[in-house]
């Protein structure tokens, strides 16, 4: 008897997910526009994810060429869970964690961190996958 309310509860959650990320990523992207950046584009993010900048690194290399799909970190080892929304609930949920990850995957990949553009066009390309 109980099993239902556990249910219906779950069900609302996952439903009420992909809007909380989306609200989260607007929300990020806004903050981005406030510091003179955008429009934000899927292909400029494409070409960022795919950009080999430094010590030859990028993106997919640690996240692997399916977003949908779990990645492995190239020194640690560690699983790294899947990137895309579509099936990364609750991923895109915290404006602070997105920052926090922006900050150290851009220097870890790229050698510095990502303008306010970068990350707007990123976000872009993560959200429509």
């Amino acid at each position: 008897m109980m099993k239902t309310p556990v249910l219906v509860t779950t069900l609302l959650v996952g439903m009420a997910s992909p809007g909380l990320q989306a609200d989260a990523i607007t929300e990020v992207q806004d903050q981005y526009r406030a510091q003179g950046a955008g429009p934000f584009l899927f292909e400029r993010g494409d070409e960022l994810w795919n950009s080999r900048l430094y010590l030859d690194r990028q993106c997919a290399d640690c996240h692997g060429p399916d977003l949908r799909q779990p990645g492995r970190h190239q020194r640690t080892n560690k699983t790294i869970e899947p990137m895309a929304p579509s099936v990364a609930a609750g991923r895109y949920t915290d404006p602070d964690k997105m920052e926090k990850w922006f900050k150290r995957n851009c220097k870890w990949t790229w050698g510095r961190e990502c303008t306010p553009q970068e990350k707007g066009d990123l976000l872009e390309y993560l959200k429509q996958l």
